[in-house]
């Protein structure tokens, strides 16, 4: 009975902790440290080439130079 409420704790700390933008981690002195992520998203600036606003730029880009 113990071992199985053993796992579902894991379980559900598991689940929690994917669900929820948390990190935990061990400190220097060797305790427990949760913290929360926070995202580094600049507006204007996409992260990938294949973004909206970066194919949106290239294009206007484009028909700039060519005249269009």
């Amino acid at each position: 009975m113990r071992k199985l409420a053993l796992i579902g704790t894991t379980a559900i700390a598991a689940a929690i902790l994917s669900a929820t933008p948390i990190s935990v981690k061990w400190s220097t002195e060797r305790s427990l440290s949760v913290s929360q992520d926070k995202a580094q998203a600049v507006v204007g600036r996409p992260a990938t080439p294949g973004s909206v606003a970066g194919v949106a730029r290239r294009s206007a880009r484009r028909a700039y130079r060519h005249g269009y």
